[in-house]
C-alpha cells in the first residue's frame, strides 16, 4: 500500500513518525474518512470544510497552499493503489506535529504538522443495511467536544468493543438522559412518518452523512426535528438507524434485545436507504 506522508509517497512500511509526534502523545489532531465512487468523492468540498473547522477549534495552523493540495495528492494516492476503478475510502489525518521536550502547552515556535493520507478499497455493508443490525444502549462518557473530528477515539473504541462482546453491531449512546449518536456513526429515530435526532451542537459530530439525510429528508418531505429523543422513549419509536461515511444508511433493528417497532426495517428508512444509494453512485 502507498501512502502519502510529510510530502511524499512512500509504502507504508517504510513510512516513519516521530515518537515525539504530538499525535500520538496526545491525540493532538484530527482526521477525515472519504467515500469515493470509481473515482468520484462524494461530498468532498462538505470534508475538507469540515477538516478546516477541527483545524481551527485544536488552533493547528496548516498553510492554505498544503489544504489545497490534499484533492490532489488523494486522487494520485487512488491511482498509485489502483482504486479509480471500484470503491474506496481516503483518510487523512493532521496532527500539530513532532515538538519536544513533551509538555502539554503548545511547542513555541510551532511545530510543522504531519500530514498523513491513505486509501483502501472499501466494500459496503450491503448485508446489514438490508437486514439491519442490533445495538446495545450505553453511556456517552465522552468528552464535550465531540463536534470535533478529532484522533481521539478511545471512548469510541471502548463502546465499539462492548458491543462487539455483548454480540451485537454496534451502541446506542446516552448522555444525561437522552440519545446522542453511536461509536461511529449519527443516529435518526423515526415516530410517525417523521425523523427525530440530535442537533448538531457539541455533543455531536456534525456527520456528512447526516447532512445528507436531512436534504433528503427535505426532498422526500418527510419532517425533521433537531431534538433529542428521550432514553424513555426508545421503545416507542418506530423506526431507529444509524448514518456514517462508512455506515451508510444502517437500520437498527433491537436495542438491549428489545425490538425497536416491528423489530425489522421500516418504510422511511428504506426511503432514506434508496435516495442516498441513488445520490452516492450519481
Amino acid at each position: 500500500m502507498i501512502i502519502y506522508l510529510n510530502g511524499s509517497f512512500l509504502e507504508h512500511t517504510d513510512a516513519t513518525i516521530s515518537p515525539s509526534d504530538r499525535g500520538f502523545l496526545f491525540g493532538d489532531g484530527v482526521y477525515e474518512v472519504t467515500r469515493v465512487i470509481r473515482g468520484n468523492f462524494f461530498m468532498e468540498e462538505m470534508h475538507m470544510g469540515r477538516l478546516r473547522e477541527g483545524l481551527d477549534g485544536l488552533k493547528i495552523n496548516v498553510h492554505n497552499s498544503i489544504l489545497k493540495s490534499i484533492p490532489d495528492i488523494s486522487r494520485e494516492l487512488l491511482k498509485k493503489n489502483d482504486l479509480l476503478g471500484g470503491e474506496a475510502s481516503v483518510y487523512l489525518q493532521i496532527t500539530r506535529g513532532a515538538a519536544w521536550p513533551r509538555t502539554h502547552v503548545f511547542p513555541e515556535p510551532e511545530a510543522e504538522p504531519t500530514i498523513f493520507l491513505s486509501a483502501t478499497a472499501f466494500k459496503p455493508h450491503t448485508t446489514l443495511h438490508e437486514t439491519g443490525v442490533d445495538a446495545i444502549k450505553i453511556p456517552d462518557v465522552r468528552w464535550t467536544r465531540c463536534n470535533l473530528k478529532t484522533v481521539n477515539l478511545l471512548p469510541n473504541t471502548l463502546a465499539k468493543q462492548q458491543a462487539k462482546e455483548a454480540g451485537v453491531d454496534s451502541a446506542v449512546m446516552v448522555r444525561d438522559g437522552v440519545i446522542t449518536e453511536s461509536p461511529n456513526a449519527n443516529i435518526f429515530c423515526v415516530k410517525k412518518g417523521e425523523l427525530y435526532t440530535f442537533p448538531a451542537t457539541n455533543y455531536i459530530l456534525n456527520g456528512i452523512t447526516r447532512r445528507v439525510v436531512l436534504e433528503i429528508a427535505h426532498t422526500l418531505s418527510i419532517p425533521v426535528h433537531l431534538i433529542p429523543v428521550r432514553e424513555d422513549d426508545l421503545y416507542d419509536l418506530d423506526e431507529l438507524f444509524f448514518s456514517g461515511t462508512t455506515t451508510d444508511i444502517q437500520p437498527v433493528n433491537q436495542v438491549d434485545g428489545r425490538a425497536i417497532g416491528t423489530g425489522h426495517p421500516g418504510p422511511i428508512v428504506r426511503q432514506i436507504q434508496k435516495a442516498f444509494t441513488e445520490r452516492l453512485h450519481s
